[in-house]
C-alpha cells in the first residue's frame, strides 16, 4: 500500500498522516505532500516521506503521485481558482494509474447554493467524469473554525445571521480519523459521505464559549447585508465577506446540518461533543 496525502502542510492533511500513523500505517508506505518540506520536518522525522509539490504544478503532481495506490486531495485553500487546482490533481492521479481517489469536499456539495461550496460540487462532477475509482467525503464544519475567533469573541460577542439555524460541527481530528479509515479499507468506491457532527444553533455555541471559558459570550443576529459589511470592516475583501456571510445565511436555511450517522459509522463511535471539542481547541 502507497498512501499520498496532499496539503499535509495544513492542519486536516498534517492531522491524517497521524491518523494513519496511529492505525499502524507504516510510515515508509506514507507519503505527506506540501508546498513546503520544511513544514513537514516533524512527519519526516517519523519515518514518512515528504515531498513538495503545488497544484499549480502539474510536474510536482506527477512525481508526488508516481507509484501511489491511494491518493487523499485535501481541498486547496487557494478560492482564486480551486476547480482548476484541483482538476490539476486529478488529471496527475489519473496519469499516475491511481487505484483511488478520496476527495475532502464539503456538505451536499453538488446541490447546496451556499457559494463557498460551488467549487467542492464543480471538483465532484470533475471527478466523476475523470473515470477514477473515487470518494468524496463532504465534511461538515470544524469546531476549530469557531475556536479561532475566540479572541474576537471574547471582545465583541459572536455576531452572524444564523438564525436559529443548525451546523454540524465536530473537530478536525474526528474528519481526520474517518478519512484514514477511508484510505485504509475496503468497501468506499464510488460513495459519497456526508459528515457531520453534533448540530448547535449559533446562540447555544456561544454559550458552550461562555461555559468553557467563565467569560460570558453573547450571540447577535445581523442581517445578511449588516454582517458583510461587518466583515469587510474587519480587513475581509468584498468578495470574501460575501462568501463567509453567505456561510450563515446556508445555516440559517438549514444547508449545513448534517446528519451524524455517515461519520459515526466510520469512526465506530459518537463524533465529539462540540462543548468536547471546544475546551480542547481553547486549552
Amino acid at each position: 500500500m502507497s498512501i499520498v496525502v496532499t496539503g499535509a502542510t495544513g492542519q486536516l492533511g498534517h492531522l491524517v498522516v497521524e491518523a494513519l500513523l496511529d492505525r499502524g500505517v507504516p510510515a515508509s508506505e506514507i507519503t505527506a505532500v506540501g508546498r513546503s518540506t520544511d513544514k513537514l520536518a516533524d512527519l519526516a522525522d517519523r519515518g514518512v516521506t515528504v515531498m513538495a509539490a503545488d497544484y499549480t504544478d502539474p510536474a510536482s503532481l506527477d512525481a508526488a503521485f508516481a507509484g501511489a495506490d491511494s491518493v487523499l486531495l485535501v481541498s486547496s485553500n487557494d478560492f482564486n481558482d480551486r476547480p482548476g487546482q484541483h482538476r490539476n490533481a486529478i488529471d496527475a492521479a489519473k496519469r499516475a494509474g491511481v487505484s483511488r481517489l478520496v476527495y475532502t469536499s464539503g456538505p451536499k456539495a453538488t446541490t447546496s447554493s451556499v457559494l463557498l461550496l460551488a467549487d467542492h460540487g464543480t471538483t465532484e462532477n470533475y471527478l466523476q467524469e475523470s473515470g477514477l475509482p473515487s470518494t468524496a467525503l463532504r465534511n461538515g464544519w470544524y469546531v476549530e473554525n469557531y475556536t479561532a475567533q475566540w479572541p474576537t469573541y471574547r471582545e465583541h460577542g459572536m455576531v452572524g445571521s444564523a438564525g436559529e439555524g443548525r451546523v454540524s460541527l465536530a473537530p478536525r481530528s474526528d474528519f481526520a480519523e474517518a478519512a484514514a479509515v477511508v484510505l485504509t479499507t475496503d468497501g468506499h468506491e464510488g460513495k459519497v459521505y456526508e459528515l457531520g457532527g453534533e448540530a448547535v444553533t449559533l446562540t447555544e455555541l456561544a454559550a458552550v464559549f461562555s461555559d468553557a471559558t467563565g467569560t460570558k459570550v453573547e450571540y447577535t443576529d445581523v442581517p445578511v447585508e449588516a454582517l458583510v459589511g461587518i466583515l469587510e470592516g474587519a480587513g475581509l475583501p468584498a468578495p470574501l465577506a460575501t462568501v463567509f456571510a453567505d456561510v450563515d445565511r446556508g445555516i440559517a436555511a438549514g444547508e449545513l446540518f448534517v446528519d451524524p450517522a455517515d461519520l459515526e459509522e466510520l469512526l465506530g463511535r459518537p463524533a465529539t461533543p462540540v462543548a468536547e471539542a471546544v475546551r480542547s481547541a481553547l486549552a
